[in-house]
């Protein structure tokens, strides 16, 4: 079972690493464009902020998020962006202040669920672990949205391995959300971490595979950067197929990131 404790510590220092790149940053800059389109960098914090309260609701009490959910799903194509928006209008310094108070709450509340809760979600209820790891990959994923925005290169570090098991998990997710049937064989996944150690997912002998640095999996799993840019490998056409569609995250895919220099 995974380690609680350690997932939380893990989303912890992910958030606080994403803290140290905007606390900083004057109001021009948080209107910086980020890749996403029509995202500045106040939007992503914003998103972050946004799921953190929704996820704390969920968590804390199952009857108010029933109702949220019920009027997301009045809108489903819109309602993420929506709460985007509402709250990157905020003045920065409260923007700021709001993300840190909510991500502090949710922790405290996923380190009070008593063993076994689920956490009724907009999908199927998830685990404490599951959505500790879910909160893991998206602010490194938006994390890296700011870094890109502003022009840093960010260390790796072992937190991705959490990114990476999501990414793998969610791979007939990919295949559902574009109507394709899945394949029935499961993959192996090898990738290399940082410091040197191999992460590795699936069955040793399985046919088809993927291999890579730890860091581009990552990358490309949260479609942060094109398949051609990245040093990630297929070995047989199912897993060269999944590649081109593999995301960790739920909702529509969306256009992904263009290759460097701008082609498609």
């Amino acid at each position: 079972m995974p380690d609680v404790a350690a997932l939380l510590d893990d989303l912890r220092e992910e958030s606080q690493e994403l803290d140290v790149l905007v606390r900083g940053l004057s109001a021009s800059q948080w209107a910086a464009p980020t890749p996403a389109p029509g995202w500045g960098i106040a939007h992503q914090i914003a998103h972050l902020t946004w799921t953190d309260e929704v996820a704390l609701l969920a968590a804390t009490d199952a009857d108010a998020f029933a109702r949220e959910a019920a009027k997301a799903m009045e809108d489903p194509a819109t309602f993420v962006d929506r709460g985007a928006e509402e709250l990157a209008v905020l003045d920065p310094a409260t923007l700021l202040a709001r993300w840190r108070r909510g991500r502090e709450r949710l922790e405290a509340a996923l380190r009070d669920a008593p063993a076994g809760a689920r956490i009724p979600w907009y999908g199927p209820p998830m685990g404490v672990a599951s959505m500790a790891t879910a909160r893991i990959m998206e602010t490194w994923a938006h994390g890296q949205d700011v870094a890109d925005a502003l022009g840093v290169t960010r260390t790796p570090t072992a937190r991705l391995r959490h990114v990476a098991r999501i990414g793998v998990r969610a791979r007939d997710y990919a295949y559902l959300v574009r109507g394709i049937e899945a394949p029935r064989e499961e993959f192996r996944v090898e990738l290399e971490a940082p410091d040197g150690e191999v992460i590795a997912f699936g069955a040793e002998d399985a046919s088809q595979r993927v291999d890579g640095p730890l860091v581009d999996f990552c990358l490309l799993v949260t479609r942060r950067a094109h398949r051609d840019d990245l040093a990630v490998r297929a070995t047989g056409p199912d897993a060269d197929r999944w590649l081109d569609i593999a995301q960790a995250f739920a909702g529509p895919p969306g256009p992904g990131r263009s290759r460097r220099g701008g082609a498609k």
